[in-house]
C-alpha cells in the first residue's frame, strides 16, 4: 500500500516552565494506511484532539507521576476522537468511531486499547466525547458527587468556572439544588456563566483582585464546597471563607504556571478550626461510576438541562498555540482541535 503524508506535532524537549509554542514543532512523516498483520493494532484517522492542562506535567522529565512524560522527538499524545481506517484487532473494525488516547498527528497506529471506547455518532456531537462525555466531564462528575458529597441548598464556589471542568461542575451543582458562584478571567466568561450556564453569580477575578473580600461579598454565610481548579491565592482566600465541615476538591492548580517556583498556602489553620476536608483526586479512580455518569449527563443534555461550551480550533497547525493558550485563559470553554472532518 502506498504511503501518505502524516502531519505531526512533535515534542522537542523537557521544560519546567510555562509551555511555549517553541516546545513543539510541526513535522511531516510518511505512514502506510494499514495495520500490520499480526500486530493486534488498528490504524485511525484522528478527527478531534483535546487540549488539557494536565498535559503540561507530561512536558517534565518527572517519572513519579500518575502518567509518564512525553518522549522528546515523538508526537504529543492525548485524548482524541478518531475513525478506524484499518484494523488487525477484531474488536475494532474500519468505520468505527472511537474515543481514545492518540497521537497529535493526522493518522495514528493504536496498540494500547485499554482506554478505547466505541462511540455512537448519533448520541451527542462527536467532539463532546472529549469534553462533556470525556475526561473533563467525568472529572466534574466524580469530583463533585464523590469528593464534595454535596447536599441540597449548600453554597458552592467554582474557580476557572468557564473551563472544561468548571462549567459542568456549576451545572451539576445547580441540578442538585445548590447555590453556585464561579470565577473567571474576562467579562465575556462571567456573562456566559450567569446567562448561559445558569450560575447564580460570577465575578471576574482580574477586576476583583482582593479574593477574600470578593468571596465574603458573594458568600456572606461562607462556602460549603469549593471546587478548586487554580490553587494559589484563590485557594488561600477560600480557606478563610469556608464554613464548618466544608469540603474542598483539589482538581487543578492552573495558576501555578511554573514548576520551579510554586506558591505557598498560608491559611492552612482553617482546616483544623473549621474541620474542613480537603482532597485531591484523579478521575480514573472512579471509573466504576462511568456508566452512571453517561446516563446522567446524556439524559440531562438531551432534556436541555445541561449545555456545554467548546472553543474549537481548526487544523493540526493550530494545536501548539491552542495548547499554550490554556495557561493564559485564552480559551472560552473546552479547548478542542478539529484535525479533520469525518
Amino acid at each position: 500500500m502506498a504511503e501518505v503524508d502524516n502531519k505531526q506535532v512533535i515534542f522537542k524537549g523537557y521544560t519546567e516552565n510555562v509551555p511555549e509554542e517553541s516546545d513543539m514543532e510541526l513535522k511531516v512523516s510518511k505512514i502506510k494506511l494499514e495495520a500490520p498483520k499480526g500486530s493486534g493494532a488498528f490504524l485511525v484517522k484522528n478527527l478531534y484532539l483535546s487540549c488539557d492542562p494536565y498535559m503540561r506535567g507530561r512536558m517534565r522529565d518527572f517519572r513519579d507521576s500518575y502518567i509518564p512524560p512525553f518522549v522528546p522527538g515523538q508526537p504529543l499524545e492525548g485524548f482524541g476522537v478518531s475513525k478506524v481506517i484499518d484494523s488487525d484487532n477484531p474488536a475494532f473494525k474500519p468505520g468505527d468511531l472511537v474515543s481514545l488516547i492518540t497521537g497529535w498527528e493526522e493518522y495514528s497506529l493504536i496498540h494500547r486499547t485499554e482506554q478505547c471506547r466505541k462511540i455512537d455518532p448519533d448520541e451527542i456531537p462527536l467532539s463532546y466525547h472529549l469534553g462533556l462525555l470525556g475526561m473533563a466531564g467525568f472529572t466534574s462528575y466524580a469530583g463533585f458527587f464523590e469528593v464534595c458529597s454535596p447536599k441540597k441548598g449548600e453554597f458552592v464556589f467554582v474557580s476557572a468556572a468557564s473551563g472544561a471542568v468548571g462549567q459542568l461542575v456549576g451545572q451539576l451543582a445547580k441540578l442538585h439544588g445548590c447555590y453556585v458562584v464561579g470565577s473567571a478571567g474576562t467579562s465575556q466568561k462571567v456573562d456566559l456563566l450567569k446567562n448561559k450556564l445558569g450560575f447564580d453569580e460570577a465575578f471576574n477575578y482580574k477586576e476583583e483582585p482582593d479574593f477574600d473580600a470578593a468571596l465574603k461579598r458573594y458568600f456572606p454565610q461562607g462556602i460549603d464546597i469549593y471546587f478548586d481548579n487554580v490553587g494559589g491565592d484563590m485557594l488561600d482566600a477560600a480557606l478563610l471563607n469556608m464554613r464548618i465541615h466544608g469540603r474542598i476538591a483539589v482538581c487543578g492548580v492552573v495558576s501555578q504556571q511554573s514548576f520551579t517556583k510554586p506558591q505557598g498556602i498560608f491559611n492552612w489553620f482553617n482546616l483544623i478550626t473549621k474541620r474542613i476536608r480537603m482532597q485531591g483526586f484523579l478521575q480514573h479512580d472512579y471509573l466504576h461510576l462511568y456508566p452512571r455518569f453517561l446516563e446522567y449527563v446524556i439524559t440531562n443534555y438531551k432534556q436541555g438541562k445541561i449545555v456545554y461550551i467548546e472553543d474549537m480550533n481548526e487544523g493540526l497547525d493550530s494545536a501548539p498555540a491552542a495548547f499554550v493558550g490554556l495557561f493564559s485563559g485564552k480559551n472560552v470553554g473546552k479547548q478542542v482541535i478539529r484535525v479533520a472532518h469525518e
